[in-house]
């Protein structure tokens, strides 16, 4: 299988996420701030000049005398304004624009210009980002083969098409295979057993290959946030930990947000795989807490810690679906508040068969499905719910799970997971 390259923020080997934390200043403040100083307080009242702060008690019956020749007291050009009174200041917008000194400008000259004069703030520097291929995974040998027991005979194809059926492929895509096998055997000429398995291995590569099979993990808008979706028990806490140590081998930080607050266990499950994949986890305060305020919490910690991934586990109940739909919802709108959502997988055990088409039915109406992760599919021999699912919900199959294992994990690759089926 090709390479598969993606794109995370480019970072100092030499620097850690603390110390970036520690160089922003936020400079931008302190001229506003001294600007406002002065304008709050006019002390151009009394800016004299004088070696010594000699200041009677009582200034003003040296500033109302109306000796012409006072020009100690008012050394600056006084511009011709009532006395003020010195021991209360006149602190009126008025008073303040009409006595104290300002530079003139240009009429052309806006506040905007004068502030980003007098700030300079340095221009904020894109992210910069690169290249990184990640570990590879084939899972072409843990698949079971679908036809190790029948024989291919061009003129009698009806053995594959009930195999076909068994391996929930559906009855109309098994029917349309066939011909298809048929029709292409009968262009070339192909007669024997390993021809016909090749055009068949063929036509399934062809049909499952789609141009959206990969994880959006390339567009640059960190952090990826990963929302994963699913039923209980077909393994979304085992996938999430196989994906999070997947991204952590090619150098990525990850955080895992358990934000299936409604299973006790299923907070303990999550915080095992996270520590085995080196991730840092969000789990809630208190038992039964809000999951979207986790999947918030969670965001703000990668954005914090200079991450590249968040993902966010959650429920997996299907008994109320309109419950689950404002769940998810909550959980979306609140997460995009900071960043965006890259993907929602829905996870599929593929020993359920049929029924784990019915459950992506479901997922799809509730929650805006990106892409799909087929579970267990070493533990049978059923793989043609892949098949299904693309054919009827034209949402692509992206990852694969193929043992316990924390590596037991691959990108779904049509022509590897044909290859496998057919034998």
């Amino acid at each position: 299988m090709a390479g598969l390259f993606f794109w995370r923020k480019k970072r100092d080997a030499s620097a850690s996420p603390e110390a970036a934390a520690e160089v922003e200043v936020p400079v931008v403040e302190e001229a506003p701030v001294e600007l406002a100083a002065k304008v709050e307080k006019p002390k151009l009242f009394k800016a004299k000049p004088k070696p010594k702060p000699v200041v009677e008690p009582e200034p003003v019956e040296v500033v109302v005398e109306p000796e012409p020749e006072a020009t100690a007291i008012a050394e600056p050009e006084a511009p011709a304004i009532p006395e003020p009174e010195v021991s209360s200041y006149d602190t009126s917008l008025e008073s303040v624009v009409e006595t104290t000194p300002v530079v003139e400008l240009p009429e052309t000259t806006t506040g905007a210009e004068v502030v980003s004069e007098l700030e300079a703030p340095a221009p904020v520097a894109e992210v910069e980002l690169e290249a990184v291929e990640l570990p590879k995974r084939s899972f072409k040998k843990n698949l079971k083969s679908l036809f190790t027991r029948i024989k291919f005979d061009v003129e009698n194809l009806d053995d594959l098409e009930d195999v076909l059926i068994q391996a929930d492929f559906g009855l109309d895509a098994a029917v349309d295979i066939v011909e298809k096998v048929k029709q292409r055997a009968k262009k070339t000429g192909a007669t024997t057993e390993k021809d016909l398995k090749e055009i068949l291995t063929d036509l399934i590569a062809e049909s499952l290959e789609r141009e959206d099979k990969q994880l959006n993990l390339a567009d640059g808008k960190l952090p990826y946030v990963i929302l994963v979706v699913g039923v209980n028990g077909v393994g979304k806490t085992t996938t999430i930990g196989k994906l999070s140590n997947w991204l952590n081998e090619g150098g990525w930080r990850v955080v895992i947000g358990a934000a299936d607050t409604f299973r006790a266990a299923a907070v303990e499950q999550i915080a095992t795989w996270a520590e085995r994949s080196n991730a840092q986890l969000i789990r809630p305060k208190t038992e039964g807490q809000d999951p979207a305020s986790v999947a918030f919490e969670t965001v703000e910690l990668a954005l914090r810690n200079d991450a590249d991934v968040a993902i966010i586990d959650t429920a997996g109940r299907l008994q109320n679906k309109k419950d689950l739909m404002a769940e998810l919802d909550k959980i979306k709108r609140v997460v995009e508040k900071n960043a965006q959502i890259s993907e929602t997988l829905l996870v599929i055990d593929a020993t359920t068969g049929q029924n784990g088409l019915v459950q992506a039915k479901a997922f799809a109406e509730v929650a805006n499905v990106t892409g799909i992760v087929l579970t267990k599919l070493d533990g049978t021999a059923k793989g043609g719910i892949v098949y299904s699912i693309q054919r009827e919900l034209g949402i692509p199959v992206k990852l694969v799970g193929v043992g316990e294992g924390i590596k037991d994990f691959a990108f779904f690759d049509a022509k590897e997971f044909a290859s496998g089926l057919v034998g």
